[in-house]
């Protein structure tokens, strides 16, 4: 079984900065993808970012130039540094890891830009 663990949300003003933590632990095969998503109250879930095994990664325009998203692959860890947020990026956010036909997801950390 994996468990995925969110850590770092908060409350920051706009302008801000924030990172966002997910360890991931239990019987995980090398080659996946592991990924952020964020909900709004009321509002789909959407992608934020991800980023593969060996390091490619792929981001909303939404967050491009601002966030920026790394794993450390001996530690099964995954960060996303959150730089000049806006209110608009307050939502629950959400670690998603992916490989073969199996999807697991975090519990979510709450980010709340004030203005």
């Amino acid at each position: 079984q994996v468990q995925l663990v969110e850590s770092g949300g908060g409350l920051v003003q706009a302008g801000g900065s924030l990172r966002l933590s997910c360890a991931a632990s239990g019987t995980i095969f090398s080659i996946n993808v592991m990924g952020w998503y964020r909900q709004a109250p009321g509002m789909r879930r959407e992608l934020v970012a991800d980023i593969t095994w060996g390091g490619v990664t792929n981001y909303a325009n939404f967050v491009k130039g601002r966030f920026t998203i790394s794993r450390d692959n001996a530690k099964n860890t995954m960060y996303l540094q959150m730089n000049s947020l806006k209110p608009e990026d307050t939502a629950v956010y959400y670690c998603h890891l992916a490989f073969g036909s199996r999807v697991y997801w975090g519990q979510g950390t709450q980010v709340t830009v004030s203005s």
